[in-house]
């Protein structure tokens, strides 16, 4: 006889999550799902560094200094952490409205703005919100269906509305928002401390090896090679990451963030003032940097649980001497 077995199979809520990322380790990692220049990322670094702690620094820390190689490994490790940290971190994600939130949101919208005649345009969706007696406009978004916070915007790439988002950086494969945008800044930062140590200490290691004379026929092929392929990769780097660092400097400094900047939002025609800086490079850097780090409001790892039936054949179990129940009749 056939027996009904109910099983409740577990779902985490990352598995039904609207939007284009991907999500590994049981929905601890979350990213973008284009990340191949992330690996390229991973590529460049891991490469230029092993070749430079596999060749440079071994003569290097017997000629000039042991601390040279020390020195390098900190900067490698806390770039190299600081990059996961970026890539693999909820940057700050808005979860859509639910149905009943959505037709609720919609049926305040039609009251406030009343029915709209057939083939006019409709108003725009718009709040205003005041932040340091400033008005803000808090725009709609329609595919989300939600009225953003201030300074949220939607990412076309990963279909999510981010909070305090700057910009979509496929270098980390991620968003840069809210939650990572601190960890985003002190990556670009000891990339370039790291950049610009390694071709520093490879033009030493050249000039110690030729004797500033140019290369005797002796050297190595590591030397005319590998060395030349590090100050190369080091010399097109510098000027793009450490230009990086200084504009994203630059936009800490003013509390500002790259979409707003590409905007215009506090430097157009109407002058209007940034309402979240407080007038104060060291208060703008505390904030950003130093300030509280909000949780994540998605709640990935959450159990949503669903109950699936299945029938097993097989002899029900009977004790000895138990009779078959007798058969009834439903009504």
């Amino acid at each position: 006889m056939s027996v009904m077995v109910a099983r409740k199979k577990v779902v985490r809520k990352w598995e039904k999550l609207p939007g284009r990322n991907t999500f590994c380790c049981d929905g601890r990692i979350m990213m973008a799902r284009q990340k191949g220049i992330f690996y390229l990322t991973l590529f460049l670094i891991l490469g230029t560094c092993a070749l430079f702690f596999a060749f440079e620094c071994r003569y290097l820390a017997v000629q000039l200094s042991p601390a040279i190689p020390v020195f390098a490994a900190v900067l490698f490790l806390f770039a190299m952490a600081t990059l996961l940290r970026t890539s693999f971190s909820d940057p700050g994600v808005i979860p859509r409205a639910l149905p009943d939130e959505a037709a609720f949101i919609e049926m305040e919208i039609e009251a406030t703005n009343g029915t709209v005649p057939q083939g006019q345009r409709p108003p725009p969706r718009i709040k205003n919100f005041q932040i340091n007696n400033q008005i803000v406009k808090l725009k709609y978004c329609y595919t989300c269906k939600i009225f953003r916070p201030p300074r949220a915007s939607h990412c076309s790439i990963c279909d999510n509305c981010v909070e305090r988002f700057d910009h979509h950086c496929p270098w980390v494969g991620n968003c840069v928002g809210k939650r990572n945008y601190r960890y985003f800044y002190l990556f670009i930062l000891s990339l370039s401390l790291l950049t610009i140590y390694i071709f520093t200490f490879n033009i030493v290691y050249v000039a110690l090896m030729t004797g500033g004379l140019g290369l005797f026929p002796g050297c190595s092929q590591s030397l005319t090679v590998l060395t030349v392929l590090e100050v190369l990769i080091c010399f097109f780097t510098l000027w793009s990451v450490v230009g990086l660092t200084g504009f994203h400097t630059f936009l800490v400094a003013l509390n500002q963030t790259t979409n707003e900047d590409i905007k215009g939002s506090w430097t157009g025609k109407n002058r209007v003032q940034n309402p979240y800086s407080h007038g104060n490079i060291v208060k703008n850097c505390c904030e950003v940097l130093c300030g509280p780090l909000p949780p994540s409001v998605l709640d990935r790892r959450g159990i949503l649980q669903q109950e699936e039936s299945t029938a097993q054949e097989g002899p029900c179990p009977r004790g000895p001497g138990t009779q078959e129940p007798p058969a009834t009749q439903g009504p």
